[in-house]
């Protein structure tokens, strides 16, 4: 199966990170490799492009697409949550880091990796298919409380009680081992009248799972704690999130590592010795063009937010 990922947001988030010939890139989430190909292709031969996935699918499709700059591209198989370490190790630092938060389409369309509430398939949703809890354990294994609470709070469904409910009483019948099935459940216990709008009642429920399951917020948290370790001074963090909870933990990061003296103001000098180690590029979110929402309906809830090391 071919690997596509829609490289969300490229032409602005190249821009916001400034590549330079002669510098080095990080590429955190490579996927199907758009955002490091469109890095690459600016790249001059002292440059240097880092590309990270956890998927190991992501990055053989990755090599295939990069070949022409095989010269000046590393690939590394590990979490983005762990890249601050990697880099340390390899003894470089970076101009520039991107991470797309996003799913790849792949992964989506790959029925054999259960993402998808459209299909009958293994319940998966590991992007690392080596190892780690499954969907299907996760929804067979925790007790209503924890599913519950997932559900709420990584899908922010409003039914999230009742699912896990209907989930508890299914698999009691037999283990929900496909996303088919699982899919069955959810609309089961969602309301006629909530059914009918909003898409697939699943699609929520889905997302929390798939959260959990690579535990991609506590990846993300790692992350934004230790992206500064990994940028020269001028280098620039560009991260585009889909979630609200993403972007939340995104902003929140950038602020705390942006903050000046805190101390009141009627002290003649400061006490507090808070120093900002990087400044925000991004007031605001940068959001698709109306263009791009047309051609890539999976862009829509994207946002942008890049700050700069000081």
């Amino acid at each position: 199966m071919e690997f596509r990922h829609y490289s969300v947001l490229l032409k602005e988030t190249i821009e916001l990170l400034n590549v330079r010939p002669d510098g080095v890139y990080v590429d955190l989430t490579t996927g199907g490799g758009g955002h490091s190909l469109a890095i690459a292709e600016r790249l001059g031969e002292g440059g240097r492009l880092i590309c990270f996935d956890r998927d190991a699918d992501a990055l053989e499709a990755a090599k295939a697409r990069l070949r022409d700059y095989a010269d000046r591209t590393v690939f590394v198989r590990r979490n983005f949550g762990e890249a601050a370490e990697v880099i340390s190790g390899m003894g470089v630092r970076a101009d520039g880091v991107i991470a797309d938060l996003g799913i790849s389409s792949f992964q989506i369309d790959n029925i054999a990796r259960g993402f998808s509430y459209a299909s009958d398939a293994p319940l998966d949703m590991r992007m690392d298919a080596s190892g780690g809890m499954t969907a299907s354990e996760l929804v067979n294994g925790a007790d209503e409380r924890t599913l519950s609470r997932i559900i709420s709070e990584y899908g922010e469904e409003r039914f999230a009680s009742r699912i896990a409910r209907f989930i508890c009483e299914e698999r009691k019948k037999e283990p929900v081992e496909t996303a088919g099935r699982l899919t069955e459940i959810i609309k089961s216990a969602i309301p006629a009248a909530a059914r009918r709008t909003g898409g697939n009642p699943a699609k929520r429920t889905f997302q929390a799972l798939r959260i959990e399951v690579n535990d991609e917020l506590g990846e993300l948290k790692r992350l934004m704690g230790s992206f500064c370790d990994m940028l020269k001074v001028g280098g620039r963090i560009a991260v585009i999130s889909f979630h609200s909870l993403e972007d939340r933990i995104v902003k929140q990061s950038f602020a705390e590592l942006a903050r000046t003296c805190t101390c009141p103001p009627d002290l003649p000098v400061c006490v507090c010795g808070t120093v900002p180690k990087v400044k925000v590029l991004t007031k605001k979110p940068v959001l698709p063009s109306e263009g791009e929402l047309e051609e890539n309906k999976r862009s829509h809830s994207a946002k942008l937010r890049a700050a700069e090391r000081i």
